[in-house]
């Protein structure tokens, strides 16, 4: 029988989700809730004006329409409760509950789970009195982390004592990040190759996406202020088959069965940010859903003809996921971002884009922050404007196509990186 599915979100990653379930063929509609206009113009989707936020909303009209998987893209509705709310309206929903969704609410509890289940990570010290904060930092470099959601704000790698300590009043002194930043950790710096791990997780099984590589810097070369993304590509070469495995083995399910123990069962997307050290590999953090834009890229290498996504996530969902709920493209994908002028500071909004329809083949445009204004005219309107996503048999070829694509849709003081991908491609030389 057709089924409707419903996405939460707005995002790039939203974009990619919808564009996922729609190609399952048990998938009739692909609600959105509240979604942006590249959604909107999916043939199988319809946009809900529903915030991320209203939980009693997004009940209220799961149940009215008879949706038959809701599938959660960002952090903040899954701290909130949604997962909740909707189990105990009898829906069928794909993400952690609220309890588990600590792994990404809560640092230090993150912390707590790793040490239980013997997984290794940077050492830490957690602090909630600026005093004490104060008195612990080195003299060398840091890393100052707010406990809490701060919405991409909440970590800064200090290179000196100065930087460390202007962190810290800023978020135990001034209070600068709310109650993200009642808690704070200093973490060892860590040095090595950064590599993301996302699975598909049912509260027992984990279930591996290829590794992806993000690009945080704003610019070329690994140069300005982080950001929420520049870019991603998969699958990255510094984890190989047998290394991806033990990740799954020595990382993943120990957290889940850690997790399961303690009566919050895990269930959805689970990230795992690593770091490749010469010491070995060491857990940076986890988030709770999946990375953007790393989902933009690794979406693109499910081959959908193989498997249903929506047969997947349902599974997931309820518990009984299989070794091959999920298949892959042999390929790899590449997605670039195109950012507004002023981001990741103020954004410039109401910029006019330039016609999104002609892109090489194999390369799509995915929207993260568009709206359409008074005229009906595709503009800015956040910080991450565009994901050009491609998908070749060769990271080679889909570096290229993407390229080809971002160059066709740029617009006066858009930003963009042009170096995605080149850590990989250096590794090949």
């Amino acid at each position: 029988m057709p089924v409707s599915c419903l996405v939460v979100g707005a995002g790039g990653r939203e974009h990619a989700l919808v564009r996922c379930l729609a190609a399952s063929p048990e998938v009739e509609r692909v609600f959105c809730a509240p979604g942006n206009p590249g959604i909107a113009a999916e043939p199988k989707a319809r946009l809900v004006a529903h915030a991320i936020d209203d939980l009693p909303g997004l009940v209220a009209f799961a149940r009215a329409e008879g949706v038959a998987l809701t599938v959660v893209g960002p952090e903040a509705p899954l701290v909130l409760g949604l997962v909740d709310a909707f189990e105990a309206a009898g829906l069928t929903i794909l993400g952690p509950s609220a309890a588990a969704a600590a792994l990404e609410g809560s640092k230090d509890f993150t912390k707590c789970i790793l040490a239980q289940a013997g997984v290794p990570t940077a050492a830490s010290t957690t602090h909630r009195d600026l005093a004490t904060a104060l008195a612990a930092l080195p003299d060398g470099p840091i890393v100052v982390k707010a406990d809490g959601l701060a919405a991409g704000k909440g970590v800064v790698v200090a290179e000196t004592r100065g930087e460390a300590e202007a962190a810290l009043r800023s978020f135990l002194g001034a209070g600068d990040l709310g109650e993200a930043g009642r808690t704070v950790l200093l973490e060892e710096r860590l040095v090595g190759e950064e590599v993301s791990v996302i699975a598909l997780c049912d509260g027992v099984r984990a279930l591996c996406f290829p590794p992806a590589q993000d690009h945080k810097r704003l610019g070329t070369g690994d140069v300005g202020p982080n950001t929420g993304g520049m870019g991603a590509y998969a699958p990255a070469p510094a984890l190989d088959a047998a290394a991806l495995d033990a990740v799954r083995s020595e990382v993943l399910e120990p957290v889940l069965r850690t997790m399961a123990a303690r009566g919050t069962p895990f269930r959805g997307f689970l990230f795992a940010g690593l770091m490749l050290t010469p010491n070995g590999r060491r857990v940076l953090e986890f988030n709770v859903r999946f990375g953007d834009p790393e989902a933009q890229v690794l979406l693109a290498l499910l081959d959908t003809e193989a498997a249903s996504p929506y047969a997947a996530f349902l599974a997931a969902a309820e518990g009984r996921l299989t070794p091959g709920a999920l298949r892959f493209h042999p390929g790899a994908a590449v997605c670039v971002v195109i950012a507004a002028e002023g981001y990741p500071g103020t954004p410039r909004r109401g910029v006019r884009l330039p016609p999104l329809e002609t892109m090489p083949a194999g390369v799509r445009v995915l929207h993260a922050g568009t709206a359409l204004d008074d005229a009906g005219h595709l503009v800015t309107s956040g910080g991450r404007v565009l994901g050009v996503t491609s998908e070749a048999p060769t990271l080679r070829a889909a570096l290229d196509a993407c390229y080809a694509g971002v160059d066709r849709v740029l617009w006066p003081g858009a930003q963009h990186r042009t170096d995605i991908g080149g850590r990989a491609l250096a590794r090949a030389l």
